[in-house]
């Protein structure tokens, strides 16, 4: 599925040690099996035990305005609908998840994830509020795709095969996307959370020009 033809460059060479961007030590625990299992053991509760937790742990809007249930912002993202729904995810989040873990970190892959994941809810249950439309919103997609965007960064020559079929290198795959979901979220209601994709790339874009200082696009050109 995935070819690494990655080369090796020094992650924020130029990286100024100010609060916001300073380096932690760098740790490999393996977080990205850590986080796969519990987004398992979660399914199996939800699936099979305890069906009406995924409301309880999905991100629903009216839940957080009215019952004040904040921690959706950051348990949506470990709940799934059904089994090709957790498969695909799960097998997304360790392959990306795992090489990016690998170059920056157990620390600061366990930030990135988390963070922008929850950036991503925060950011959809604002355009639902004022939209005026109550969801469920669950699954990793938008910390993935926050995922996505950063291993193009640190892999800029891999090649990813789409359907395990059809290479596409990284960059490219990564501005499709960009453009897929754009246009999803403008013009589809499929039911896929378009939105909070589109919302993962730009926290992650984000998160990489701040604290990584990174530019996707310079890396890209290497």
């Amino acid at each position: 599925m995935l070819d690494q033809k990655a080369e090796h460059h020094h992650l924020g060479k130029d990286m100024r040690q100010t609060i916001i961007n300073r380096r932690f030590r760098y740790v490999d625990i393996n977080a990205t099996g850590i986080l796969v299992a519990i987004n398992i053991a979660v399914f199996c509760l939800t699936e099979f035990l305890f069906p009406r937790l995924t409301y309880t742990l999905a991100l629903v809007p009216s839940s957080i305005y009215y019952g004040h249930s904040w921690w959706q912002f950051v348990t949506y993202m470990f709940v799934h609908s059904g089994y090709s729904h957790i498969l695909f995810n799960m097998l997304s989040l360790y392959i990306f998840g795992r090489a990016v873990e690998h170059r920056v970190g157990s620390k600061e892959f366990l930030l990135y994830y988390l963070l922008t994941g929850t950036l991503c809810g925060v950011a959809s249950y604002i355009v639902y509020y004022i939209a005026n439309t109550n969801v469920v919103l669950l699954g990793a997609s938008g910390a993935i795709y926050a995922l996505l965007i950063l291993f193009s960064a640190l892999y800029p020559r891999a090649v990813i095969y789409v359907f395990g079929i059809i290479p596409v290198p990284a960059p490219l795959l990564i501005v499709l996307y960009f453009v897929i979901e754009l246009m999803g979220s403008i013009t589809s209601y499929d039911g896929v959370a378009h939105m909070t994709h589109l919302f993962g790339l730009l926290f992650g874009l984000a998160y990489m020009l701040i604290r990584m200082r990174m530019n996707p696009i310079r890396e890209w050109r290497r």
